[in-house]
């Protein structure tokens, strides 16, 4: 089983490297989910590491449903994350019904080649998720980051083993949201062959009236869960 962690900071992406982890994927602002990393932090997290860099290309919080501007701020992202040397892409587009916008996200798919592609967890929005994994999988989409719908991962157990099922190898159901190492032995039962946590603490700090408490990657909250695999 292998480990992506999810990670905001280069801090957090060094700590992922020297943990052990096996690939991470590289955002901003988990607070609100998590949006398209600075060119800066990548360009300085792939210069000076050699682990897996995936990137996540989200350019704004909210829904995941874009305009005609933030679509083509994200096809400029995900060119510019291959121009860089990323090794992988995190997006995904939705409708307003809440169905795969199929035609943008092959768009992205296709733009981003040959790197692989995960479709994020706007998935865990879809109404038909079933019908979803199809369409994902129709569109050469690597794997798909997904809790099951659910809050937590852990509780979204009985759907993320029917899409492993259906799946068949297919995809990679890449299981996230509130993973650590007392229930990875959970998805690892059900036949996953791939978790994502942020493995996160808070680090103290002096509070400032335009901030919110700032997270890292912890090596050892890290080194359990491989452990634990």
């Amino acid at each position: 089983m292998k480990l992506e962690v999810c990670t905001n900071s280069y801090q957090s992406a060094k700590n992922a490297q020297e943990a052990g982890a096996h690939r991470i994927e590289l955002c901003q602002e988990l607070s609100v989910g998590g949006i398209t990393p600075s060119f800066g932090l990548m360009q300085h997290v792939l210069n000076i590491l050699n682990i897996d860099v995936f990137v996540l290309v989200r350019p704004r919080s909210g829904n995941f449903v874009y305009s005609d501007e933030e679509f083509e701020i994200m096809k400029t992202n995900i060119q510019k994350c291959k121009d860089l040397g990323c090794h992988g892409i995190v997006s995904g587009v939705l409708k307003a019904d809440r169905t795969i916008d199929v035609q943008r996200t092959k768009a992205l798919v296709n733009l981003s080649k040959p790197l692989p592609f995960t479709f994020h967890r706007a998935f865990d929005e879809v109404v038909n998720p079933k019908e979803a994994i199809e369409q994902l999988i129709a569109l050469g989409v690597e794997r798909v980051l997904t809790s099951g719908q659910e809050k937590t991962a852990e509780n979204g157990l009985a759907l993320l083993n029917a899409l492993n099922t259906i799946a068949n190898d297919r995809i990679v159901i890449l299981a996230g949201g509130g993973i650590n190492a007392e229930n990875t032995s959970k998805f690892k039962s059900i036949g996953l062959k791939e978790i994502h946590a942020s493995a996160s603490r808070v680090i103290h700090q002096e509070e400032s009236l335009f901030s919110i408490p700032q997270t890292v990657s912890d090596v050892d909250k890290i080194k359990a869960i491989l452990n634990a695999i």
